[in-house]
């Protein structure tokens, strides 16, 4: 009977163990590394577009976020020697990036329509449920109103598109069959 080979073993730990441990604690470090110095660049570049500053902080934030949680995944994905896990994380940030985004996504697609379909303009007097005022400025995910206070009302456009809309004071042009013709 032969005796069974040695394994490289510390403490009861394979040594391979060990390193798949050391090498994802190093990704993970070089990742936040790369979140401290990329946010701050991210951050100017932000500025130079002339953005508001809180706007600027909140993006280098999310690209600091972003940066250390796929350090995170990436890490546990070698220490636990499995492209599974990396794989894994990635689906999971993707699902739970698409449910944060599904607002604001719905927003444009609805502006698009708002600007298209052309059924409100600058300067109508709208209400839309208990909210009423004039509106002020069209944009791509919103649109601004001037209620009667002088208050600034910020109405989403998907509620513009998915719920009844009263445009007061103004009619629709009158379409050429419904034209009478004079007598002749």
């Amino acid at each position: 009977m032969t005796p069974p080979p040695l394994a490289a073993e510390l403490l009861g730990v394979p040594i391979s163990q060990i390193i798949a441990l050391g090498v994802g604690l190093l990704v993970f470090i070089v990742f936040a590394i790369a979140a401290r110095l990329t946010a701050p660049i991210a951050a100017r570049a932000l500025l130079r577009r002339q953005l508001r500053p809180e706007q600027v902080v909140i993006a280098g934030r999310v690209v600091a976020f972003v940066l250390i949680g796929f350090g995170a995944v990436f890490a546990i994905g070698i220490a636990v020697e499995s492209a599974n896990v990396a794989l894994a994380g990635i689906v999971l940030a993707t699902i739970v990036a698409s449910f944060g985004v599904q607002d604001v996504l719905k927003d444009y697609v609805s502006g698009y329509y708002v600007l298209l379909e052309r059924h409100m303009r600058v300067g109508d007097r709208i209400s839309i449920d208990l909210l009423s005022g004039t509106v002020t400025d069209i944009k791509l995910r919103v649109t601004l109103l001037r209620s009667d206070a002088g208050d600034m009302i910020v109405v989403p456009n998907s509620e513009l598109f998915n719920r009844p809309v009263t445009v007061h004071g103004r009619m629709p042009p009158p379409s050429p069959e419904a034209t009478p013709t004079p007598p002749g």
